[in-house]
C-alpha cells in the first residue's frame, strides 16, 4: 500500500525532513498520493510532522517498531527477529513456520493484527500504533504438561520489563493476564504441537499482545472497561523496539531453565489471586465462586469452593471479585491469611 511505502521511507529517515518531491520521486508516486498517505497515517496515530518547504518527517522519539531497532537492544546470541506492518496473527504465521522444521528462536513482531488471536477462541484486538503484537518459537522436547511453564517465563518476561521501562509493578491474573490498576494490559496464548511417535512437545509458540497506549480512537465498547494501557502517556523513546527486546532477551534466556525456583517466586510474588475471592470460568458451564489460596510448585491454583471443598486449577480461566467481609471469613476460615494460603500448600 502507498502508506506502507510512505511509512518505511520516513522511517529511514526518522527525525529529518523528507520533501513531498523527494518521496514522489523515489516512490513513484505523486505528491498527491504522499500526502494523502501522510494523512492516513497520522490518522493511525503516527507522529508525523508537516512543515512547508521542508516536508515531513516523523517525530524524532517516535515510537517506531522495526527489526533494526528490536535488534538494536537485543542481546546476543539472540532471537531472530521479523518485522511485518501488518499480519494475520503473529501465532497463526508461526505455527505454519513451525511446522516447516523452522529452528527455535524464531520472533514474529507486528505492528498490527488482522486475525489476531486469545485463549478460548477469543479475538484479540490489535490496532496500529499502540501495542506490541508478537510471537516467539521454542523447542523444549518436554512433556505437554510442562508448557504451562513457558507461560508463566512469559508472563514474568513481560512483567519486569514494563517495571524496567515504566517504574510500574504489573500483576498476574492467573494464568497469564497481567494487570495494571485493575485493567488487562496483556494477554499470552501458548500454543504447543506434539510428536506423536515420542509424546514429547514438537514446539512451542509463545504468543504476546500488549497493550501499550490507549488507540486514537479508544478501545472497542466492550472492552473498555476491562482494558488498559502499560505506559499510559508516560514519554519513553524507542517504546516497542525496547519493549520487544527485553522480553525476548529475558524468555530466550529462562526458556532452557522454565522451572527454576527463581521463576516461580517472581511470579508468584506478582501473583493477584491468592487470597482473594474469585469465579472460576469454564466453558458452556455457570462461573463457580471460590477463595484462591495460593499456588503449587507447578503454577496450579489452589481454591477453596462455597461449600468448603479444596480443589487445584491446573487450565482454565478465573475473574477476581469482591468477597463481603463475612463471605470472605467463611471460606478462608482454615486458612485466614495469604501467609497461612502459602505455607499451606508449599506443605
Amino acid at each position: 500500500m502507498t502508506k506502507d511505502l510512505v511509512l518505511q521511507t520516513l522511517r529511514s529517515h526518522a527525525g529529518e525532513f523528507v520533501s513531498g518531491a523527494a518521496l514522489s520521486e523515489e516512490l513513484g508516486i505523486s505528491r498527491t498520493a504522499v500526502w494523502k498517505a501522510v494523512e492516513v497515517l497520522r490518522g493511525e496515530g503516527w507522529p508525523i510532522e508537516s512543515q512547508p518547504r521542508r516536508g515531513h518527517r516523523l517525530a524524532p522519539v517516535a515510537d517506531v517498531l522495526s527489526e533494526e531497532g528490536i535488534r538494536r537492544y537485543l542481546r546476543q546470541p539472540g532471537p531472530e527477529v521479523r518485522f511485518f506492518p501488518s499480519i494475520t496473527s503473529t501465532n497463526t504465521v508461526l505455527k505454519q513456520l513451525a511446522l516447516q522444521d523452522v529452528p527455535a528462536g524464531l520472533a514474529l513482531v507486528a505492528e498490527t493484527q488482522t486475525g489476531g488471536r486469545g485463549r478460548m477462541g477469543r479475538s484479540f484486538y490489535s490496532p496500529p500504533a499502540s501495542g506490541l503484537y508478537l510471537s516467539l518459537l521454542l523447542r523444549p522436547r518436554t512433556e505437554a504438561s510442562k508448557a504451562v511453564l513457558l507461560t508463566a517465563c512469559a508472563a514474568v518476561a513481560v512483567a519486569e520489563t514494563v517495571e524496567e521501562l515504566s517504574g510500574v509493578r504489573p500483576g498476574i491474573k492467573w494464568v497469564n493476564d497481567l494487570l495494571v490498576d485493575g485493567r488487562k494490559i496483556c494477554g499470552i496464548l501458548t500454543e504447543a504441537g506434539l510428536d506423536v511417535e515420542t509424546g514429547l512437545v514438537s514446539h512451542v509458540i509463545v504468543g504476546i499482545g500488549i497493550n501499550t497506549r490507549i488507540p486514537r480512537e479508544g478501545f472497542p465498547e466492550e472492552l473498555r472497561d476491562i482494558a488498559g494501557a502499560a505506559f499510559g502517556t508516560l514519554p519513553v523513546p524507542d517504546l516497542r523496539c525496547r519493549l520487544a527486546a527485553g522480553i525476548l532477551n529475558r524468555l530466550w534466556a529462562w526458556a532452557e531453565d522454565p522451572g527454576s525456583e527463581e521463576i516461580f517466586e517472581k511470579y508468584r510474588s506478582r501473583s493477584l489471586a491468592p487470597g482473594q475471592g474469585i469465579l472460576i470460568l469454564e466453558p458452556g458451564k455457570d462461573p463457580v465462586p471460590a477463595v484462591a489460596l495460593g499456588l503449587d510448585r507447578d503454577y496450579a491454583l489452589r481454591v477453596r469452593l462455597e461449600d468448603g471443598a479444596l480443589r487445584l486449577l491446573r487450565s482454565g480461566e478465573i475473574s477476581i471479585r469482591t468477597l463481603h467481609p463475612g463471605e470472605k471469613f467463611a471460606m478462608m476460615q482454615d486458612n485466614p491469611t495469604k501467609e497461612g494460603c502459602a505455607e499451606a500448600q508449599r506443605s
